[in-house]
């Protein structure tokens, strides 16, 4: 089965296919190649991965291009030929058996049974070593990972509901999937998060930030395209109605029988891959007849399902009692900023470029949420706008950025068996021979990305921004990427930055008649041919009488494709057909209540459209992703327990520190106040616990939540501060405690600095 992506010209695709049979040949030299699995490899890159044609006309035997395709075609040659091989095995261990059973039944005699069941055993090992070797080129030396990060994920989810960082909604009364409530120290992680997000974006960009509501009018999400494309395609169970995602139903089947199934054939491994590599430009008729070939059926019950159909995911309601007005939730916070675009840049001084910035809650009505905190139907969106003159797309601070090298994974190189590499962001935008960011304004944003993540406590090494390939780009877009970070769940993207060209801006100034433009004053007047409307107010007073204002208002605001439409129809038929949004009709309008014509102006501005570069982040995946890659285990002093740990940054860490007397005693008990009032007055998030509890277990309670530093009180004049992921303590007076932890939590001194500047204190209970 091959599906060929839209838009695929065939003409291309021979180009392609003669250019991989000239390659082929020589890789023929290294691999034992059947014109079969050949053409099947030729059918899954050229259906599968949208290179393009150019990028195969540059493939030589030399060129780094071709040396991926010749890793990829020795793993896909290695998994044919063990898939071929187990086939072989699998039909004679079944004729052996047979052969068995024969002389058993004749009762022949012991030599020769034993003999037989010597060679049925001999072939049932190889047939299980066949079966280990493609198990480990299926998974690519798994070495049983999936086990470890499902077990990964347990421990973490188990630790953050124990110790309320979220748990499921109405959960007495039995939750409902895909909504979630964030406890006290995850609430206090999300609003650090946010509160850096403000900081390293609003504040250090000079953005203007908006606060738009969660209830939307259909109008505007008409002209978005979200009525009427904002879907995914669904299947219910025939008989109990359950509804279910049908690509989600189809990539699991598919993955569960690649990866666990050795005895499908490898023509079906290759087709499933093909469909895996496809599955996010599969039409509804593609995925039922997939769902109907494969067999699959409800998860749940088994029972048949219905064939896909789109199901729109916006929660809509309707906006006052009469139910007249309908409205949705909204799906994002961008198009409030987009709607508002005519007063922000007014507020701005009409100057090109600028940002708007929005945090909010959106909604989406989700089929079958999972994972957790990555999809789920009520969720946290901070939205960047950046308007910026689509002629230059240049960036001031671009140099700031330019030195940073981290994973990037360009279309280009996106093929089965190759990874993300090291790019360096300046070469990725400005090298002629390696450019692969479209702008600078878009590779400035990608790079405080970055910075912004890895602040927070993401590893940059499982962090990876991925560019959009062909069949995901909206065909409006110049360029799209996302930061995708690894988890036990897989790359989850967190974060899209895209250049989404100017059609927000068009498709709302369209629908509401409302010109959304920004202008630039030239130095030196310039001679142009002008469109002209010129309606006729006394012929349209006539016609419209009490509607006259706003048909005038209308054909004044008519885009210059439409004006000329309307200048044609009149002169072949005398009369059009007019839409007027304010009135909610078309209307008919002849040729004596309008003149449009172009006459020659001279112009001291430029009048367009703003483009603009969104950066948009899932605060909810984000923050799930760095509870990932915070936790830890280690074993206590005596080795007989292990004990959970967030290595929260300061930064975001629930509770900054923890203020302990050693003991149970009065006047340390009110040194811990008297620190305690310190701390608050600094503004440092803390928590005192005088419990009679053994410091070691205080100390492992708090390093369960993430809290980055502890203050023991075991004298009146001085106390120790304990740092959490070395253990390593340090001794200070007690006035200079709170402005120490203070100083380290904002990031004027690092650990280091203070352990060189304070006397150090060991104590074996820090190590329990």
């Amino acid at each position: 089965m091959s599906f060929v992506p839209n838009g695929k010209d065939p003409q291309s695709s021979n180009g392609v296919v003669c250019g991989f049979n000239t390659l082929f040949e020589t890789l023929q030299q290294s691999f034992s190649l059947s014109s079969t699995l050949r053409m099947r490899i030729l059918n899954f890159l050229t259906s599968s991965i949208p290179l393009g044609h150019a990028l195969f006309t540059r493939l030589t035997p030399s060129s780094p291009s071709f040396s991926l395709l010749r890793r990829f075609t020795s793993t896909m040659a290695a998994e044919d030929n063990l898939r071929h091989a187990l086939a072989v095995k699998l039909s004679e261990v079944e004729s052996q058996g047979n052969q068995v059973r024969a002389l058993k039944q004749s009762g022949a005699a012991k030599p020769e049974l034993d003999a037989a069941i010597e060679a049925l055993n001999a072939l049932k090992l190889e047939k299980a070593t066949i079966e280990k070797d493609l198990q480990a080129t299926i998974s690519g030396g798994d070495g049983g990972g999936s086990v470890n990060k499902e077990a990964l994920r347990q421990a973490v989810v188990n630790t953050l509901e124990r110790r309320l960082f979220y748990i499921p909604s109405f959960k007495i009364y039995g939750g409902v999937a895909g909504l979630y409530d964030y406890g006290p120290p995850g609430c206090a992680v999300k609003s650090n998060v946010l509160g850096f997000w403000r900081q390293h974006f609003v504040l250090e960009e000079n953005m203007l930030e908006v606060d738009c509501p969660c209830v939307t009018p259909e109008v505007v999400l008409k002209a978005s395209g979200h009525v009427d494309k904002f879907t995914d395609l669904m299947v219910k169970d025939v008989e109990t109605g359950t509804c279910y995602r049908a690509d989600h139903l189809l990539k699991d089947y598919c993955k569960e029988k690649l990866e666990k199934d050795l005895r499908i054939t490898s023509e079906m491994a290759m087709e499933m891959k093909e469909v895996l590599s496809n599955l996010d430009v599969l039409s509804a008729e593609e995925l039922g007849q997939c769902i109907k070939k494969y067999g699959i059926k409800a998860p749940d019950t088994k029972n048949p399902l219905s064939d896909p159909y789109p199901f729109n995911l916006m929660f809509q309601t309707s906006i006052g009692p009469s139910g007249v007005s309908t409205g949705y939730m909204r799906p994002e916070t961008a198009q409030g900023i987009f709607v508002n675009f005519r007063d922000l840049y007014y507020y701005n001084g009409n100057k090109l470029p600028f940002a708007a910035a929005q945090i909010g809650q959106a909604f989406r009505n989700e089929i079958s949420p999972r994972q957790g905190l990555l999809r789920v139907r009520e969720f946290t969106l901070a939205e960047i706008e950046h308007f910026v003159d689509p002629e230059d797309k240049s960036h001031p601070k671009f140099s700031d950025v330019a030195h940073l090298e981290f994973l990037m994974f360009p279309r280009d190189e996106q093929k089965p068996g190759k990874s993300a590499r090291v790019i360096s962001l300046g070469e990725a935008v400005s090298s002629k021979d390696s450019k692969v960011v479209d702008n600078e304004t878009l590779g400035y944003f990608i790079g405080r990305v970055y910075l912004f993540l890895t602040s927070l406590g993401i590893d940059k090494n499982r962090l990876r921004f991925r560019q959009h390939l062909a069949n995901e780009m909206a065909h409006y877009a110049q360029d799209c990427w996302d930061a995708e970070i690894e988890t036990s769940y897989g790359w989850i993207e967190c974060v899209g930055i895209a250049d989404r060209s100017a059609y927000d801006l068009k498709a709302h100034s369209e629908k509401s008649r409302v010109d959304l433009e920004a202008q630039e004053k030239y130095s030196e007047p310039r001679e142009v041919e002008k469109l002209v409307i010129s309606p006729v107010k006394k012929a349209i007073g006539l016609a419209f009488k009490g509607d006259q204002k706003k048909v005038l208002e209308a054909l004044e605001v008519m885009k210059e494709e439409e004006a000329l439409n309307m200048k044609t129809d009149l002169a072949s038929n005398g009369e059009v057909e007019f839409y007027v949004c304010t009135l909610g009709k078309t209307v008919t309008v002849n040729s004596s209540m309008v003149t449009i014509s172009k006459e020659k102006k001279k112009e001291h501005q430029r009048v367009f459209t703003p483009s603009v570069i969104e950066p948009s982040f899932g605060i909810g995946r984000i923050i799930y992703c760095l509870y990932e890659h915070s936790y830890y285990m280690r074993p206590s002093k005596d080795g007989n327990e292990q004990f959970n740990v967030f290595r929260f940054p300061p930064l975001v860490a629930p509770i900054k520190c923890t203020v302990f007397p050693l003991v149970q005693k009065q006047e340390y008990e009110e040194v811990s106040k008297v620190i305690s009032k310190s701390l608050t007055a600094s503004g440092i998030s803390h928590k005192i616990d005088i419990t009679g509890t053994s410091i070691g277990k205080r100390y492992a309670r708090t390093d369960e939540l993430g809290v980055p530093f502890a203050i023991t009180v075991d004298s009146n004049s001085s106390v120790t501060i304990r740092e959490r992921d070395s253990k390593d303590q340090i001794r200070v007076d007690v006035s200079e405690a709170a402005s120490v932890v203070k100083d380290i939590s904002e990031g004027v001194r690092t650990w280091a600095d203070v352990w060189s500047a304070f006397p150090h204190h060991s104590s074996g209970s820090a190590d329990e």
